[in-house]
């Protein structure tokens, strides 16, 4: 499976407040982002997997709503983790 629970424990130590720390917008991002990588990767080989098609799209939305709530709260936080997974250009 491309999500075990280590790599969940990595990207939460790395990008929240620890380890255990999955509630954190910055956590949810980093965990959003991961998964929306490895869908993109699947749908340049799988090109009419729709299924797949629309889950990142939800994806993409529930991220964009994250990112737009944590730029409402605190325009620091959200300048970091865009600067550090580099979702912008």
């Amino acid at each position: 499976m491309y999500l075990d629970s280590a790599k969940k424990q990595e990207l939460f130590a790395k990008y929240g407040k620890g380890a255990t720390d999955t509630g954190s917008p910055e956590a949810q991002i980093a965990l959003f982002s991961f998964r929306i990588a490895h869908l993109t990767e699947h749908l340049r080989a799988n090109h009419k997997d729709f299924a797949t098609s629309r889950s990142m799209k939800m994806l993409v939305g529930k991220r964009r709503r994250m990112l737009d709530y944590l730029a409402k709260k605190d325009i620091n936080r959200y300048r970091a983790i865009i600067k550090e997974l580099g979702l912008r250009r």
